[in-house]
């Protein structure tokens, strides 16, 4: 370059960058080594061989928390700014240069899956700052434990390793986490925890935490779940009603699988089981003292003791409640009393019947209102084919239309009466097996089915075979309605048994009130007599028969008839 005498200050620029050009260039944006030449109040003088120092802050020679260890004379790498400030000093930074030099270096450990070593130093919105020897990383906080921590002053300015599961250096980002690093080593103690363990064995363990179908209880670095129904023998609505978290409890391991590191444990098991035997402690028939601990719409279960149930179906509840919910019947926690129905110890299952232990209200009404009794109750219900009418006991007895009232059509008596109207009737059949009672209630208008009797009268006053005068009280076209006498029990005369031939098989030839003689040939369901003209016609001809002549003697039958009806005129 050419001199001049008088330099201008362009000349002194051009002079300063020739000798310092090559400086500018080898320098500026770099990190280099430089030697600590003096410490000023909170900074560190350093030489990196520049035309000037430059000066750093001793902070950034200290970790998070620590107090810096520097001295005169020792040798530091540090990020090199500029070369030279407005102040004619050169702009050193040891955290860039520590940055720099943890970015090189966690690049390497991300690529090769490595663990990396932090230090958390900060707390951000949705996590933690976490300082990587230099480069700043983001720990969001799902990522700090394998469950959610409270306090997070513990973990603070402690050195630890992490893993990083992101970085991009062009936008400075870095999401590091503990948590994998803690799944890792705990998946590695549980591998060597596992086979140490073996079904059947009895271990201890403390509850980490319940949900509603079981707790989990830690055994020492694995978990094992202790299901809701492997509590107890007893039933059990909540494991919360037996355990609570932090209890140490004995278990036995019922199961491990090794590929999944699942282990099912038991509580029950370690106590003795109530179903051994239970056939013979509950016989079948046998009344027994409960409590309901559960009901359903299909029934009731009964504890008869801890860790044995057994189920009232609910067709078993209540001889007359039918259809009805069985919470209607029994509460939960009531004491009852059941029979034993069916015991099976294998299925662990016993049927029990509430309505059986009870005594059955059909037999106690045929005890107490024999056949020709008479009854008094509400009508119920009117149905097309009669009338429900309830009875004592809770029971219900039906009037069929045909046996409401005299002289009118079935539907014409049903309109006579209405629901809730209190009637009158006679006791006709009880079926205590079907649970059914038959009633009449027109009997009680001409001498209904008189109480008692027995052998051949069927408990209606009459006998078989026996010769009455009836009195005709209504046509049909199948028959009569007939009555003996005029306050007599009532019966029926078919329309074959009106006389031997067909012309006389014709109801209509007949009138109400009209009076004639019919023998009893026999009594039906309700024991009301029947009645037949055409068995008192052969009746009579054996008698005549027998009386005046036979086949034998030649005579013939109108002949014999003849004599008899003279006998009769005589």
């Amino acid at each position: 370059m050419a001199t001049t005498a008088f330099p201008t200050r362009d000349d002194f620029a051009a002079l300063l960058n020739e000798s310092l050009g090559g400086e500018n260039e080898s320098f500026e944006g770099k990190v280099v080594k430089g030697i600590v030449t003096g410490i000023e109040n909170d900074l560190a003088v350093i030489d990196v061989g520049l035309k000037s120092e430059g000066r750093v802050p001793l902070r950034e020679f200290a970790m998070p928390g620590q107090k810096a260890e520097l001295k005169v004379g020792d040798e530091v790498e540090v990020f090199v700014d500029r070369v030279e400030n407005a102040m004619g000093e050169a702009m050193l930074s040891r955290d860039r240069a520590r940055r720099e030099a943890a970015w090189d270096k966690l690049e390497k450990e991300f690529e090769k899956g490595e663990r990396v070593e932090g230090t958390i130093f900060g707390r951000v919105k949705g996590g933690f700052t976490v300082d990587l020897g230099g480069a700043v990383a983001f720990l969001p906080g799902s990522q700090v434990d394998i469950r959610p921590v409270r306090d997070v002053g513990p973990l603070m300015d402690l050195p630890q390793p992490f893993q990083i599961l992101k970085m991009d250096r062009r936008r400075g980002n870095i999401v590091v986490s503990r948590r994998a690093i803690l799944e890792e080593t705990r998946a590695e103690q549980r591998t060597g925890l596992i086979l140490t363990l073996a079904e059947g064995q009895v271990i201890e363990g403390i509850v980490k935490n319940i949900t509603d179908y079981g707790a989990f209880v830690d055994l020492g670095g694995i978990d094992g779940l202790l299901h809701v129904t492997d509590i107890s023998y007893k039933r059990v609505g909540h494991p919360s009603e037996v355990i609570a978290i932090g209890d140490t409890v004995k278990v036995q391991i019922i199961r491990i699988n090794r590929e999944t590191q699942r282990i099912s444990l038991g509580m029950k098991q370690l106590e003795s089981d109530p179903w051994e035997g239970a056939a013979a402690k509950y016989p079948i028939e046998g009344n027994f003292t409960g409590r309901v601990t559960n009901i359903t719409e299909y029934g009731a279960f009964v504890e008869l003791e801890p860790g044995i149930e057994g189920l009232v179906h609910v067709s078993e509840m209540s001889w007359t409640k039918k259809n009805v919910h069985p919470g209607k019947i029994v509460s939960t926690s009531q004491e009852v009393e059941v029979k034993i129905l069916e015991v099976d110890e294998e299925k662990r299952r016993i049927s029990l019947g509430l309505k059986q232990a009870q005594s059955n209200p059909w037999g106690d009404f045929a005890d107490k209102h024999p056949i020709g009794s008479q009854v008094e109750g509400e009508v119920k219900n009117a149905t097309e084919f009669g009338l429900f009418i309830g009875l004592d006991g809770d029971v219900d007895g039906m009037v069929h239309m045909s046996d409401i009232a005299w002289g009118v059509t079935g539907e014409e008596a049903l309109a006579l009466h209405h629901k809730g109207e209190t009637v009158k009737a006679i006791v006709l059949d009880v079926d205590v097996e079907k649970e059914r009672i038959s009633l009449g209630m027109k009997q009680l208008e001409r001498g209904g089915v008189a109480a008692g009797g027995s052998g051949t009268s069927g408990g209606s006053g009459v006998n078989k075979n026996e010769t009455v005068t009836v009195t005709v009280l209504e046509v049909r076209d199948g028959g009569l309605e007939v009555q003996v006498g005029d306050d007599g029990v009532t019966g029926f005369i078919k329309r074959t048994d009106l006389g031997r031939d067909r012309d006389e098989q014709r109801p209509e030839r007949f009138q109400v009130g009209q009076k004639f003689d019919a023998q009893v040939s026999g009594f039906d369901r309700s024991k009301k007599p029947t009645f037949s003209i055409k068995a008192l016609q052969i009746s009579e001809e054996k008698q005549a028969v027998a009386q005046y002549g036979s086949s034998d003697s030649g005579a013939s039958l109108g002949d014999i008839l003849g004599e008899a009806l003279k006998a009769a005129k005589k």
